[in-house]
């Protein structure tokens, strides 16, 4: 506790230096600005640009700093409210049924076992999993190989989970027999339950699996093992201990059978959209889940139409394929884990208040990353996880996406409808941008829902562990926030409007950082800004973000110095973040959504996109020559500047890519540029889409659908590690 109120006393005071600072260089630059007068218009505007670009830097480290003030402040409430709590008073569980939909695209096995197995293993009663396997019914034989070989996991664990949980509810029943017949032997019912407890530990330390530290996600699969399997091991283990030394009435007994009995009684299922002809099609996360979502609660029966198979909705009777309509839902990415306890404390959240949509934990990286990239880039997002917790203080939460519990009413709420292909379509998850979760979440908080961030870590996503791959997620990251601040401005100038301004202080930076912070940061490399008192002062106000920032490093278990590293990725992902916005603002002049392009996820390396590559090396030469310009130019401030973002930035190119990687990345690049144009050529009027790539796959939106999927492997290069000797003799050749 005193922790706690130490960490946000320190904040506190690392926000008012930095407002007291920041106040000091606006004055320094009203002085400045005073002295120039508009005789001199030329430098007073590059003043004001200069106070702006920097007032605006200032603005998202001033919301880091309050975010995480806000995060303190939650966890100094929460801890004091659980030591006021009375011993033994806790709450009855929820026990209402829990849908968990997990979906997935062409997912490594191993990956989608793990997730499923996670969702299954969760410590509540009545839950049902399906995978939405979102892979084309037809392709490759390859391709059908892997969606057969997804299909009979689901099956398989299917059937794992199904005779398990009928030994136990044979042995629950067993006991209902023996307590009608009369008087029982509570010692003895204490061992059998020791016995069946053992029993349960003996099948989950089963599922551990024997690749687990093997391939370049070993550590996720160490993390798996340790966090779900062995913890669930101890507990059981733990609860047979204590039931050999209890003294157990009857009511209790009867308990701990029920309560094993649930333990693995879970259906694990899977369900394809793309198989019928009715359901959205539409390539990304967001139309997967709203197609299963539209049918809750419904009754269907295949049919063979001129389109192909359609699902037609039925009366029971009639109906071949139900879905039930659980209140509750689970949206879980297929890359992700979440630990036993994670639905028991989320869906008592639910029911304490009806009035929360969304209940999430923001998914942490997993730890012990060995990669540098994936470790530094593991980082960024431990960091935000304080940021999302930190926002609920302040009413300006977000839904995140990879893990979500979500209120079906609530959605039912935001529900649209679509016409694609012929066929309306349900919508409820938006899929105006990329960021769905995002977009969504101002359509439920316009609408009097909220969005809660349970103050622990309960759940953990895989990080890009190379930069081929962290290109395609951050650039998706940094496209849709524009395109999402009209609904934001018209829910913020609504009633009440005085009542929001710091949610909405807060709600603005987190569309608009991408924009602000790569943007800002271009121009202050580019442009020699100079005005040296208030640089003095901007320092000083900078100083307690990087201070705060590092301390947070720390506490997370990296290192101090690791701020240094998640700068220089930072530098190295403007340009990518810079390409986000700018699908952002392409959209909003065409109209025209941007495709959802996936996270590659491989055993080997996703090679870097030549555009990147390219860009990387203009940014290292123009650093090279603002540094020049400024040392012959005198501009000192500025020099420093440059040779320091120099510097850094060939740091972050040699370690995050890595300049043997970018070699091969580029002949790559080049072999299949010389190779004959593939089957799929775009027609004429995407050769300004091939123009504004540069080196990027050229995607039309007039493509059919199916074929963006294709588009994306291509954009992203996928290879294995040891083909690229393959595909050095290939560009050779």
């Amino acid at each position: 506790m005193k922790t706690l109120k130490g960490e946000l006393a320190f904040t506190v005071a690392a926000i008012a230096l930095t407002v007291a600072m920041a106040a000091m260089a606006g004055l320094e630059f009203v002085r400045q600005g005073a002295r120039l007068g508009f005789e001199r218009p030329g430098q007073l505007a590059q003043l004001v640009a200069f106070a702006l670009v920097v007032g605006l830097m200032l603005y998202g480290g001033l919301v880091y700093q309050l975010a995480r003030a806000g995060y303190y402040r939650r966890l100094s409430r929460r801890s004091q409210a659980e030591a006021e709590a009375p011993s033994g008073g806790a709450a009855k569980p929820c026990e209402k049924p829990l849908l968990v939909l997990v979906p997935s695209y062409r997912e490594e096995l191993k990956v989608l076992r793990q997730t499923l197995l996670s969702a299954a293993l969760m410590d509540y009663p009545r839950r049902r999993v399906v995978a939405l396997l979102d892979d084309p019914p037809t392709g490759t034989p390859a391709e059908m190989g892997a969606l057969e070989a997804a299909r009979r996991l689901v099956r398989g664990l299917d059937t794992q989970f199904a005779v398990c949980a009928a030994g136990f509810m044979r042995a629950h029943w067993d006991f209902l027999a023996r307590a009608r017949l009369g008087p029982l032997a509570p010692a003895a019912e204490a061992q059998g339950l020791a016995r069946l407890y053992c029993q349960a530990a003996d099948w989950i330390e089963a599922q551990a699996p024997a690749w687990v530290g093997q391939g370049a996600g070993g550590h996720a699969d160490r993390f798996f093992e340790t966090e779900v399997l062995r913890r669930l091991v101890a507990e059981h283990r733990g609860r047979a201990e204590r039931l050999q030394r209890s003294a157990l009435a009857p009511a209790e007994i009867e308990a701990e059978y029920q309560r094993l009995s649930r333990l693995f009684d879970v259906r694990i299922e899977s369900f394809e959209r793309k198989r019928y002809a009715n359901l959205s099609h539409a390539p990304n996360k967001a139309m997967n889940l709203n197609a299963y979502m539209g049918l809750l609660g419904g009754g269907y029966r295949e049919e063979s139409g001129p389109e192909g198979l359609v699902l037609a909705a039925c009366g029971r009777g009639a109906a071949t394929f139900q879905v039930a309509a659980e209140d509750y839902l689970l949206t879980l990415d297929a890359d992700s884990v979440v630990l036993p306890d994670y639905a028991r404390k989320l869906m008592a959240v639910m029911e304490r208040d009806e009035r929360v949509a969304v209940a999430q934990t923001p998914y942490s990286a997993f730890p012990g990353a060995p990669g540098r990239l994936e470790r530094i880039a593991g980082a960024t997002t431990d960091l935000q996880y304080m940021v999302h917790q930190g926002s609920s203080l302040f009413q300006a939460a977000y839904w995140v996406g990879a893990n979500a519990l979500l209120r079906r009413k609530a959605l039912a709420e935001i529900r649209q409808e679509a016409v694609e292909r012929g066929h309306t379509v349900p919508v409820f998850i938006q899929d105006r941008t990329v960021i769905e979760d995002t977009g969504s979440t101002v359509d439920l908080v316009a609408r009097g829902w909220r969005v809660h961030n349970h103050p622990e870590r309960l759940a953990y996503s895989a990080t890009p562990p190379d930069f081929g791959s962290l290109v395609v997620q951050r650039r998706r990251w940094a496209n849709g926030g524009l395109i999402i601040l009209p609904s934001l401005f018209r829910y913020l100038s609504g009633r009440d409007s005085g009542v929001r301004a710091g949610e909405g202080f807060i709600r603005l930076h987190y569309l608009l950082s991408p924009t602000l912070a790569n943007f800002g940061l271009l121009l202050l490399i580019v442009v020699p800004f100079e005005a040296p008192a208030a640089s003095l002062w901007l320092s000083l106000a900078a100083a307690p973000y990087a201070l705060v920032s590092a301390r947070d490093l720390k506490l997370t278990g990296y290192r101090w110095r690791d701020l240094v590293g998640v700068y220089a990725l930072n530098l190295l992902l403007v340009p990518v973040n810079i390409a986000g916005v700018l699908d952002s603002v392409r959209q909003l002049v065409s109209g025209r959504k941007a495709p959802f392009a996936r996270t590659p996820k491989i055993e080997g390396r996703t090679a870097t996109p030549l555009l990147f590559l390219a860009l990387e090396a203009l940014g290292l030469s123009g650093l090279l020559a603002c540094l020049t310009l400024d040392l012959a130019a005198h501009r000192w401030t500025h020099a420093a500047m440059s040779g320091v973002n120099f510097a850094l930035l060939a740091f972050a190119f040699s370690r995050f890519i890595g300049w043997r990687n970018a070699l091969t990345d580029l002949q790559l690049a080049w072999a299949e540029t010389a190779r004959p144009a593939p089957a799929m050529t775009p027609p004429l009027h995407a050769a300004p889409a091939l123009a504004l790539g540069f080196g990027m796959a050229p995607i039309s939106l007039d493509w059919p659908l199916e074929t963006l999927h294709g588009v994306e492997a291509w954009q992203a290069r996928s290879f294995r590690l040891a083909d690229a000797e393959a595909a050095r003799a290939v560009a050779e050749g």
